[in-house]
């Protein structure tokens, strides 16, 4: 029987979305595993269908849903919902640039069990050598095995609990944003949800390596300042 649904929103970049499928699939947890293939190109959608063929996880492809250009995380978002309300579940997402181990989500899980009124629970991230990089930076000097937190969580690799999605209706996501991580952090705190940073399973992110051209944040501020406001870019 299944403990929890877990999605993987995917555009482009397939080898490391068939690397964070493979790690999902050995996880030591009975999952329910659903790729949202948001408008990739043609080889990645190709690549995709022929792993999702092993059965190690369920693809769905966005342009059977929608006309909307990518990026379509609203949509992602309200249809994994509607899933996990279904099964009565958690809904764990995991994010294609993300690696987990083979005890996170039974870790993320066990954490989930213990917390009261728990919102969101998400696993530091670290790089290939165990630092702890983006967008966990932050929390680098904690010592403990989980922290609650009233920072935001990214949504690299984390759990949104039962009692949250029943609460909070994703319904009413915002139309002019891209991503809602942030928002959805803000609104379990608001209501009186605990969000928790969890250490003991730290996961490998590969940050932005979907979308290249983030990557110029570090290299070029101007250049990517440039494209979030004139192209009106990853919208928070």
């Amino acid at each position: 029987m299944h403990k929890v649904i877990v999605i993987t929103p995917v555009k482009n970049a397939l080898q490391n979305t068939l690397e964070a499928c493979q790690a999902i699939a050995e996880s030591s947890v009975p999952l329910r595993h659903i790729v949202f293939n948001d408008f990739s190109a043609p080889e990645t959608k190709a690549g995709l269908e022929k792993a999702a063929k092993t059965g190690r996880f369920e693809l769905v492809h966005l342009e059977d849903h929608t006309l909307n250009p990518s990026p379509n995380y609203k949509l992602v978002l309200q249809m994994a919902q509607n899933l996990a309300l279904e099964a009565q579940l958690p809904l764990l997402i995991i994010e294609s640039d993300v690696t987990v181990r083979k005890d996170t989500i039974e870790t993320l899980l066990a954490h989930l069990s213990r917390t009261k009124h728990s919102g969101l629970i998400g696993a530091v991230t670290t790089d290939s050598s165990g630092k702890i990089n983006y967008p966990y930076e932050k929390f680098k000097n904690v010592q403990t095995a989980s922290c609650p937190t009233q920072r935001s969580l990214s949504f690299c690799c984390t759990l949104i609990s039962l009692e949250f999605l029943t609460a909070f209706s994703f319904k009413g996501l915002d139309d002019s944003k891209d991503w809602f991580d942030t928002y959805i952090s803000k609104k379990a705190l608001a209501l009186n949800f605990v969000n928790t940073v969890v250490f003991e399973s730290p996961v490998i992110h590969k940050p932005h390596s979907s979308r290249p051209w983030k990557l110029l944040k570090y290299s070029n501020p101007l250049s990517y300042y440039l494209q979030k406001l004139l192209k009106r870019r990853d919208k928070i």
